[in-house]
């Protein structure tokens, strides 16, 4: 397999909070996959394939005057992102109930400790989208569920599914690393209930859940929410995150259309995560 190369950038701001918060939301908006909050910025990284040298000329925040941001910038390959995870990755903490954290940290004293090495996939718990649907998985029942997680980047929730008490999860992934690393981070946790696919919302078709996360952006989940719906089962539970606060009318109004009713509203910084139920 062709070697995955990144731009990595790393960022240094003043001050952190919110500067930080606003940054990723914008370079969420531009292109970028990946996010590791550091103490002193962010780690962002961008597929080289989506890169250009003019990438940040949108990033409103490198305008301001009320922050402080430097930063540098280089290629990286799948064979060396461990040292660079290793060099900016804390583990974080979710509602104090769950530990996301690599394999080098500590194990916690938490109710749920999730193990994971993400190289260069996404979903470490650091991104706010990642954080919200855990919260949505710590609030719900997940017991003996049948669920679906939908670019399911690292496996991080669907590995939360299972320690929550799902019983049959599929994790789909259109990215060829993202699906190698979900499997080694499904084996990392010693998961039984998990099965790792290549491909997209065509894998679905046939298929059905108790619960449905989407984890992805926009414009994909205004195309893919009717094949969700179809999907889903009788009283079942839609998880979508990956837009904005503005983009919760066209998200609304597209489950609206399938029969799907907005039943709970999560807010992070500049992202949001919205639970629908049929």
């Amino acid at each position: 397999m062709a070697q995955n190369i990144y731009i990595g950038y790393d960022f240094k701001v003043e001050p952190l909070q919110p500067g930080s918060e606003i940054l990723i939301a914008e370079l969420g908006f531009a292109g970028f996959e990946s996010f590791v909050e550091t103490d002193d910025g962010v780690m962002a990284y961008i597929p080289k394939a989506n890169w250009n040298a003019f990438i940040l000329n949108g990033i409103e925040i490198l305008k301001s005057f009320e922050f402080k941001i430097t930063y540098e910038f280089k290629e990286i390959e799948q064979t060396n992102w461990n040292e660079e995870w290793e060099r900016s990755f804390n583990p974080i903490t979710v509602d104090e109930r769950v530990t996301v954290r690599a394999p080098f940290h500590e194990k916690p004293n938490t109710q749920f400790d999730i193990i994971i090495e993400p190289k260069m996939s996404f979903g470490t718990g650091h991104h706010e989208t990642t954080h919200m649907m855990i919260q949505h998985i710590l609030k719900n029942d997940f017991k003996d569920k049948s669920v679906l997680d939908m670019g399911s980047g690292t496996g991080v929730l669907s590995i939360m599914a299972e320690k929550a008490g799902a019983k049959a999860i599929d994790a789909i992934d259109i990215d060829n690393w993202c699906y190698l690393n979900s499997k080694e981070n499904i084996e990392r946790n010693n998961c039984s209930y998990i099965k790792a696919y290549e491909g997209d919302s065509q894998l679905i078709k046939g298929k059905s859940y108790d619960i449905i996360m989407a984890n992805i952006n926009r414009n994909i989940l205004l195309k893919d929410i009717p094949i969700y719906a179809k999907a889903l089962n009788e009283n079942g539970a839609l998880f979508l995150s990956g837009f904005y606060e503005q983009d919760i009318k066209a998200i609304n109004e597209n489950c609206e259309k399938c029969m799907l009713k907005l039943d709970e509203t999560l807010k992070r910084g500049e992202w949001v995560s919205l639970k629908f139920i049929n």
